[in-house]
């Protein structure tokens, strides 16, 4: 491991969520933590090279083709869930990243089971596919709404014991995943209530963002105390060494988005992906391709630049 490539990992440790571990949101993980970089003009310098790390190293994930990653991003409104994909992916090839928002579900996906649409969306081999919010959804708001279930269309009496086993079926979707060559990365973005208040309170005041505001999110602010203890559960029952949770300090926009590409970051450090080799014979054929093409070169036209003279 280089010395770079342990900075980051020793940045993000202590966001990571140990399996096995019992979380209480509240007490162990502050939404205002910054650690060590205490300037946002030190931030932006890092995420910089953060960005530039990745977009080679998805350069080298596209090429060769074996591995993909699922991004998944859960928080609270107004967290800066649609900052952190704008400014973590900036550099990155479009052509090999997918970004899907999920809403409401359709009366279609309803006729399915509750993992079918999200497993609609899972990205390719090569790519990097971001969930802005996801299959969590259905641990997370429909448990705080149990209504929703109504939609749902559940079979009589197999409410009981219905999160319990949707933290095990996740589990066992993810490990599937990640048997079959997609890592799977987990952030869970950790807003403070006053810090909340205040993005909505600007949402207003910002004319051109008044339309991200929506008196929904004021009504979901009421049930806060109930999506602490969900996102608690949530992240002490679904946290595996396969798909380990994040928990990105997020009151600072500036450090959550370097949180984020650190860890992404260190996902692909550690999958390494390599462009594919070329074989002897390969090599070969490209030389005798080369000389046709310089010789229909016109007269007087520019050397090879690659070639040293």
């Amino acid at each position: 491991m280089t010395t770079r490539e342990q900075r980051i990992a020793d940045f993000i440790a202590p966001f990571r969520v140990e399996p096995g571990s019992k979380v209480n949101l509240a007490k162990d993980f502050e939404p205002d933590f910054k650690g060590t970089i205490q300037s946002k003009k030190r931030g932006r310098k890092l995420l910089v090279q953060g960005t530039e790390l990745l977009s080679e190293y998805q350069s080298r994930l596209y090429a060769q083709h074996t591995h993909g990653v699922l991004v998944v991003l859960q928080a609270l409104d107004a967290a800066g869930k649609d900052g952190t994909i704008r400014h973590v992916m900036t550099g990155v090839n479009p052509q090999g990243v997918s970004v899907n928002s999920f809403k409401v579900p359709s009366s279609e996906e309803l006729d399915h089971d509750y993992l079918w649409r999200y497993g609609q969306r899972l990205p390719a081999r090569g790519e990097i596919g971001i969930f802005n919010r996801s299959h969590y959804e259905e641990v997370l708001v429909v448990r705080v709404h149990p209504e929703l279930l109504d939609r749902q269309k559940l079979p009589r009496g197999t409410r009981k014991g219905l999160w319990k086993r949707r933290y095990h079926e996740i589990n066992a979707w993810e490990r599937t995943l990640s048997d079959n060559g997609f890592k799977i990365v987990k952030l869970f973005l950790n807003l403070s209530q006053e810090e909340q208040r205040i993005r909505f309170l600007r949402r207003i005041d910002l004319r051109d963002h008044n339309w991200k505001f929506s008196a929904a999110d004021i009504r979901e602010r009421e049930y806060w105390d109930a999506y602490q203890r969900a996102f608690s559960q949530m992240l002490s029952r679904t946290s595996t060494e396969w798909a380990p949770w994040y928990v990105i300090p997020a009151d600072r926009k500036w450090y959550a988005r370097i949180a984020a590409a650190a860890v992404l970051a260190n996902t692909l450090i550690e999958l390494d992906p390599r462009y594919p080799k070329v074989s002897k014979e390969a090599r070969e054929a490209l030389q005798e391709i080369k000389v046709t093409l310089e010789k229909q070169a016109p007269e007087g036209a520019a050397p090879d630049p690659f070639v040293a003279e």
